[in-house]
């Protein structure tokens, strides 16, 4: 069975100059093994692939438990140069709980 994100965990965003921070916390502790699993940087960087230009790393917070995805070259050169809409990519948390995973 296919879900998105949203439907088990949360995501905050973060920005510093052209550097994107995705945080991913999952609504009940015993899904974090599943969003360990499921929600690579490979997998992230695929769904993310038409907003972040750079490399994608993930660290693992198992004692919050959460994923932090660390993406480089994802704000258009940054806030105080950037064109687009959302120049803080606040709005890319909700990109991120839009991927899918199997369960």
């Amino acid at each position: 069975m296919t879900i998105k994100l949203y439907d088990i965990a949360h995501s905050r965003a973060g920005d510093k100059g052209n550097t994107l921070t995705l945080s991913l916390i999952p609504y009940k502790a015993d899904d974090y093994l599943l969003l360990c699993n499921q929600v690579t940087a490979e997998a992230v960087k695929q769904h993310l692939t038409d907003i972040v230009v750079g490399e994608i790393n993930r660290y693992e917070l198992p004692n919050l438990p959460a994923l932090q995805f660390v993406c480089h070259q994802a704000l258009t050169g940054g806030v105080t140069t950037s064109l687009t809409m959302d120049t803080h990519g606040k709005s890319l948390s909700y990109a991120l709980l839009e991927m899918n995973i199997d369960v």
